[in-house]
């Protein structure tokens, strides 16, 4: 399947891609997307790693599935929550990479323009 590029989206299909990219926006979130990258996780074994309720992981599992991020799967008792397409780790690594050169580049500029007697202290340890 093709895909449209952005700029020839209609602005029913932006909200769309807006409301993934919201998906996105909570490191709660973010993180739960880490912990389910290897396996399924149950609500409760994704509570205990997280660190927040169950009710509270339930409302973001519940966000990110009905966005298309993950898929549910009820076994017994339990439900599980694995990654419903991988390709989200590329757009996440993709992001966390533009942040890494952002971070390298603001870091280079701030060197450039600390005073010398600053920037020997500061390289003393290398």
């Amino acid at each position: 399947m093709m895909c449209t590029p952005m700029e020839k989206l209609t602005p029913e299909a932006l909200a769309q891609v807006a409301d993934y990219f919201q998906a996105l926006s909570e490191p709660t979130r973010l993180r739960i997307l880490n912990l389910l990258r290897h396996e399924p996780r149950s609500v409760s074994e994704l509570a205990i790693e997280t660190g927040h309720s169950v009710a509270n992981v339930s409302r973001h599992l519940a966000l990110l599935a009905q966005r298309g991020l993950l898929a549910r799967e009820t076994r017994g008792t339990s439900v599980y929550y694995g990654i419903a397409d991988p390709a989200i780790y590329e757009l996440c690594d993709l992001v966390c990479g533009n942040l890494g050169r952002r971070f390298e580049k603001t870091q280079a500029q701030r060197a450039a323009f600390a005073s010398p007697g600053r920037r020997r202290a500061g390289n003393a340890g290398r």
